[in-house]
Parts: structure tokens; C-alpha cells; sequence
């Protein structure tokens, strides 16, 4: 994956380690901003998703313009006490070289995640579509932090160095 130095936060690390959902947000072809809630992995420098092909309108979107943000924000979807939430603002890119098994390399992280995934993988030829899948990879810029949750306080920002 990426260098094993993390680059986000580590409040940001804890809270993407506990998120079940996150919501990306893409901007679609007349400009608009285009939300979808997705599970965000992470290493500390990047921040992983995956979309299976049948749902490719946000990877088109990307492709076109790649500026995106994460956000969590339900205290339901990100499981912490006390709540806190981020928003992640960065480039992502779309890896679809390998839908088939290219997105497994995520599997670690996700299964520490979400163990019921390996349910889903014994069934994966019943719904072998959903398993098509492309990876996003997102690096991050710019991190806004609100402090328990607090959205009506200024959030914290953290600008990212070592940034490509």
C-alpha cells in the first residue's frame, strides 16, 4: 500500500479505523456535488474504497474530475466515544485494472472491519457482479477535525505535508 509513515491525523486514523460508512462526495458533470456512502479503509496515508462495477457512475465521475472529500459524520455509521467528526478533502483515483481480485488486496482491512465479509465471499458466485470491483484511492490534503462532534464550532484544519 502506501509508506508506512501516516500522514492523516491519528484522531483521523482511529475514527476511519471505527467508521462503517463514510460519505464520499464526487462532483458530477454540470458541477453538482454527488454524495454516496461507502466503507473507508485506510493506512494511515491513503484512504481506501471500493465500488462495485454495477454502481460506476461515481467512478466516472472521479475519472472526470478527480477533487473529492470523505466525510463522517453520523455518529451511528462511526461507532466512538465521544463522537467525533472528519472531513477529508483530496485526489482520488480509480484502479480498474483488476476488478476481479485487484480490490482483495483490501481484504485485511476490511474483514478487521467488517468480519461478515467473508460471509459474502462464500456466496460470491451467486452475486458475482457485486464482486467486480474497482478501487478508489484517495490522497488526502486536507483534514477538517470538529472536536466531539461540535459542527456548530470552527473545525480544526490540518493541511498535509508530503503530498504528491
Amino acid at each position: 500500500m502506501s509508506d508506512p509513515t501516516p500522514l492523516l491525523p491519528p484522531s483521523v486514523i482511529e475514527l476511519l479505523d471505527v467508521a462503517l460508512v463514510g460519505e464520499l462526495t464526487v462532483v458530477d458533470e454540470a458541477g453538482l456535488p454527488i454524495t454516496y456512502p461507502l466503507i473507508p479503509l485506510s493506512d494511515g496515508n491513503v484512504i481506501y474504497l471500493t465500488s462495485s462495477v454495477l454502481f460506476s457512475r461515481k467512478l466516472r465521475h472521479i475519472k472526470a474530475n478527480p477533487k473529492v472529500c470523505l466525510s463522517l459524520t453520523d455518529p451511528v455509521a462511526v461507532p466512538v466515544e465521544p463522537f467525533h467528526r472528519a472531513t477529508i478533502q483530496g485526489d482520488a483515483r480509480v484502479v480498474e485494472e483488476d476488478v476481479h481480485e485487484g480490490w482483495e488486496r483490501l481484504l485485511p482491512m476490511w474483514r478487521a472491519k467488517e468480519p461478515v465479509i467473508d460471509f459474502f465471499l462464500k456466496k460470491r458466485f451467486g452475486i458475482p457482479l457485486f464482486f467486480e470491483r474497482s478501487v478508489i484511492e484517495i490522497t488526502p490534503h486536507r483534514v477538517l477535525w470538529w472536536e466531539d462532534g461540535r459542527a456548530s464550532e470552527p473545525a480544526r484544519v490540518y493541511e498535509l505535508t508530503g503530498v504528491s
